[in-house]
């Protein structure tokens, strides 16, 4: 068993102004259209929701950064927030583990992957922990 962690901060500005400026094509890159759904019913709160998911797949790729080699701008979307039936985020493992393993550059066996996110009006941070299973 390996564990490895990852972190991320973001101004919550960054993503507003990108969604402002690249609309559909920025939010079709980087979410998938239940996170897009979710962020969007937040309503006054939906930029540091987006913001939030974003440091969220930043810290995943950090954390297992070893294992995509340089390959990020296609993993964006197989790192999906989710919320369990209890309203804490999660990752939808499933779904990251059948991309990696059509794409990884080394086998990767995830076990588990716990999150922690924390916005605040001009931040959004993100903290990962991954289990792998060797």
């Amino acid at each position: 068993m390996k564990i490895t962690t990852g972190i991320d901060i973001i101004e919550v500005d960054r993503i507003e102004k990108a969604i402002q400026e690249l609309g559909e094509n920025f939010l079709n890159r980087i979410y998938t259209q239940d996170e897009i759904v979710y962020c969007n019913n937040s309503k006054k709160m939906k930029y540091q929701h987006y913001a939030a998911r974003f440091a969220v797949k930043e810290a995943v790729f950090k954390a297992i950064s070893e294992y995509i080699g340089g390959r990020t701008d296609d993993l964006w979307k197989d790192i999906e927030v989710i919320n369990k039936k209890s309203g804490k985020p999660a990752i939808n493992v499933e779904r990251l583990c059948e991309n990696l393993r059509k794409n990884a550059d080394k086998e990767i066996k995830i076990q588990d992957i716990d999150i922690s996110i924390s916005h605040i009006e001009k931040y959004a941070i993100a903290n990962v922990v991954v289990v792998l299973n060797n």
